[in-house]
């Protein structure tokens, strides 16, 4: 069978594919403990749902300009503001069904057949399939591991190529839980202006950030003199629980913004309309959003300190970055490959046939000398996961 050239090398969401195996082994019968998915284990907040039902009651139903509600659009313009201390127009936010599609327009609106895209790495497993649907080329560009892999602009420097036309980045980042400083950022974005270079900030995650108060820092607290062309990604998957409502965002320059919208027009038109006034509870700056906002934050938080605390315990030695962000511990396990198991994703595979674990492996981001694991449970189920990976690598290294 023959299918176009624009899909001929896609193959689905690797984190997708281990979390619906996990789901299917369970369905089974068989006791599964899933810490695959990337997705808050929380409700959404009862004033987000009822908002959404309130709006579906009175018949809030209808098309919307294929950007969003224009009140939307202001609420996240606003929000913006005040996290980067400037003044962010509405105009500039293109809202989305879900980061997805908001990353799927600025890539395919963006770059195109010849050029190269440098994404940081280990990255989240969409970026490069997302590149090489819009026929670009995806270039993997490593830090250094004792820098929990944020990249430099040396490291940059050592893959640039007449061909690169933008870099993407995420911060926090999934798979490390990685955080980029203000100044880490400020020097990425001055070396991408100084080259005409499209710098692409992931920052979906940015209001899970357990280094002080409040959100990590991103490209729009950056001075103005130091932003070349940009597009921030967001949106309301991960701060607010609302994985399943489909909303996401972009903010970047009017004129940009006017392709992006174009670009959805003929694609999605807009997000799901009940799923827009929804968010709009959530981004509206209530007491209620800062209060959920802090409770889940307080949660992860202690989840963090937990799972990094029984990773030194249970298996002392193994490599792991410390999250400073995010709810994923990535650590390293080629120290227990043997003549059976030679990288992550056969160790992977063997976890959940002989424990019922289920992790990523690390040929999703990019390295498969290491796996990743959510901590988007409980502190129980947390506890049994790792005593059987424990259990697991003593059995291995004792056979």
């Amino acid at each position: 069978m023959h299918f176009s050239a624009n899909v001929e090398k896609l193959k689905p969401s690797a984190t997708i594919a281990v979390s619906t195996l996990a789901k299917k082994l369970a369905a089974e019968g068989r006791d599964i403990i899933n810490l695959s998915a990337g997705e808050p284990d929380f409700d959404t907040p009862a004033f987000i749902s009822g908002a959404a039902i309130a709006g579906i009651r009175d018949g809030t139903t209808r098309y919307t300009p294929p950007a969003g509600i224009p009140e939307l659009r202001s609420a996240i313009a606003d929000r913006l503001s005040e996290r980067s201390g400037c003044t962010m127009d509405p105009d500039g936010v293109v809202v989305t069904a879900g980061a997805k599609q908001a990353l799927f327009n600025a890539i395919f609106t963006l770059f195109g057949p010849g050029d190269e895209v440098m994404i940081a790495a280990p990255y989240w497993t969409t970026y490069p399939d997302l590149v090489m649907i819009a026929r670009a080329e995806p270039m993997e560009v490593f830090g250094d591991q004792a820098n929990d892999f944020k990249i430099t602009p040396t490291d940059l420097e050592r893959c640039v190529t007449d061909a690169t036309r933008g870099l993407i980045i995420n911060t926090p980042c999934n798979p490390t839980g990685a955080v980029y400083t203000l100044d880490e950022l400020g020097a990425l974005a001055e070396w991408c202006r100084d080259r005409g270079v499209w710098l692409l900030s992931d920052e979906i995650y940015r209001s899970i950030h357990y280094a002080g108060d409040g959100a990590a820092p991103g490209i729009l607290s950056l001075p103005a003199e130091s932003l070349g062309p940009h597009v921030l990604i967001d949106g309301a998957s991960k701060s607010f629980a609302m994985t399943g409502w489909r909303i996401g965002f972009t903010y970047s320059d009017v004129e940009v913004t006017k392709k992006f919208s174009a670009l959805q027009s003929q694609i999605t038109s807009n997000s799901a309309t009940p799923s827009q006034v929804a968010a709009l509870a959530a981004f509206g700056g209530t007491s209620a959003a800062d209060a959920s906002l802090s409770e889940m934050g307080e949660t992860f938080r202690r989840r963090r300190d937990l799972v990094c605390r029984r990773m030194g315990e249970l298996l002392p030695g193994v490599p792991f970055v410390e999250p400073g962000g995010a709810f994923y511990l990535f650590f390293r396990v080629d120290g227990f490959f043997d003549h059976q198991v030679t990288n992550a994703t056969e160790w992977c595979s063997r976890l959940l046939q002989e424990e019922g674990v289920a992790l990523v492996p690390g040929a999703a981001f990019g390295d498969d000398r290491w796996v990743r694991m959510s901590f988007a449970t409980s502190d129980d189920i947390i506890e049994q996961a790792l005593g059987r990976i424990a259990s697991s690598v003593g059995a291995a290294s004792t056979s």
